[in-house]
């Protein structure tokens, strides 16, 4: 997806010890995200070694657990911590979501009943219209997931009069279905993976056009 002259580092967010630490469990969702949060700066330490020129938190439920109005405060602690402009998944949806001007949106998660729902009032308080909203059934780990599963769920969330479907969970396998989902809904069809490549681009300068992947991208 990454035009050529970009790198992609990665360094894992490391559960610890929480209950039930299998990454892609639904299972004790909660635990792990509060300790992916308490134990950024050991991540982000790994990161900053390679001097990014943006640094994306790739994990949307820790915006939807930390809450829209703390968003601003974990921005400035990830760019304190690595020196770099800094992305999480959320701000990189919000964002995409305004540029292609969606204001009411139908909202597929694969979370757990609790996370799902810490993410439609992440959204409403956002300032966008929660029109429909579905969660992914039968889901034992996101990392197992396929893409056909993440193209039925974007069907089921989506409504008639939604502007655009969100597709949220960076672990979803999405970014393959986008262009046919978009064809098929005949509407932008955003998700959090393609999301975060796209905002990390326009703040590291660069507003490449990429085909393939749905409007967001194409559009650079």
């Amino acid at each position: 997806m990454a035009p050529p002259g970009v790198t992609i580092h990665f360094a894992r967010l490391d559960p610890g010890d929480a209950p039930q630490n299998d990454p892609g469990s639904r299972t004790g969702q909660d635990d792990r995200t509060r300790v992916y949060l308490d134990s950024l700066p050991l991540v982000a330490r790994a990161l900053a070694q390679v001097r990014p020129t943006v640094v994306v938190y790739a994990h949307t439920a820790s915006s939807y657990a930390n809450g829209f109005a703390n968003e601003p405060a974990l921005v400035a602690r990830l760019t304190s911590l690595t020196g770099a402009p800094a992305v999480t998944a959320a701000g990189a949806v919000r964002a995409a979501l305004q540029h292609l001007g969606a204001k009411r949106v139908a909202l597929g998660t694969p979370y757990q009943k609790s996370v799902s729902e810490q993410g439609r009032a992440y959204w409403q308080a956002a300032g966008f219209e929660i029109v429909s909203y579905q969660r992914l059934g039968d889901v034992g780990s996101i990392y197992d997931e396929t893409e056909a599963r993440a193209y039925e769920l974007a069907r089921q969330a989506d409504a008639p009069h939604a502007d655009a479907v969100l597709l949220s969970g960076t672990g979803l396998p999405t970014v393959g279905v986008l262009e046919r989902l978009e064809r098929d809904l005949g509407k932008p069809v955003v998700s959090s993976t393609q999301a975060c490549l796209w905002q990390a681009l326009r703040v590291g300068g660069l507003r490449q056009p990429i085909a393939g992947f749905g409007r967001l991208l194409r559009d650079g």
